[in-house]
């Protein structure tokens, strides 16, 4: 089966292997500067670093936490069009649009992190989001809906005969 929602879900997650790069080639040199040695880390957490590696460095660790979160749900969504045959049209469309707005947001958290700026996009995204599950529930929910009685009985007919 091939389905073409299925190469927005790939594009985001090359995305998320570029930002883990972009992340890796700043935050290690920062953290050697600052005397950090990973070796003797015991239970540290990504979050310790703030207080203390540069924000500039930090702001892409930030945003490769945040490509593992509301994407998630994109993901799924994404796969849902796909298994339904719904993977074209509006859909692939709306999947493009949700990958561009979260590279976007991406590029404003990892440079000059403007709140304002980035809280956009995120809700653009967001809104996608929203619209795409609405597609995939249109294409999972009728054939799940619950029968009237009439259809019940109807059915029940047509078997016992």
């Amino acid at each position: 089966m091939h389905s073409e929602i299925l190469a927005p879900v790939v594009a985001l997650v090359a995305w998320t292997l570029v930002m883990l790069f972009w992340m890796l080639t700043l935050r290690m040199p920062a953290m050697r500067k600052a005397g950090v040695d990973l070796g003797k880390l015991v239970g540290a957490k990504g979050s310790d670093a703030d207080r203390i590696l540069p924000p500039q460095a930090q702001w892409k660790a930030h945003n490769y936490n945040h490509l593992h979160e509301q994407p998630t749900l994109f993901y799924a969504v994404a796969l849902v069009l796909a298994l339904t045959g719904q993977g074209q049209g509006p859909a692939l469309w709306l999947a493009w649009a949700y990958v561009l707005l979260r590279i976007a947001h991406s590029l404003v958290q990892a440079t000059f992190n403007k709140v304002a700026v980035r809280f956009l996009f995120f809700l653009l995204s967001t809104l996608v989001l929203a619209v795409m599950t609405v597609l995939a529930a249109v294409a999972v929910l009728p054939d799940a809906a619950p029968r009237s009685a009439i259809e019940t009985v109807a059915n029940a007919t047509l078997v016992n005969e």
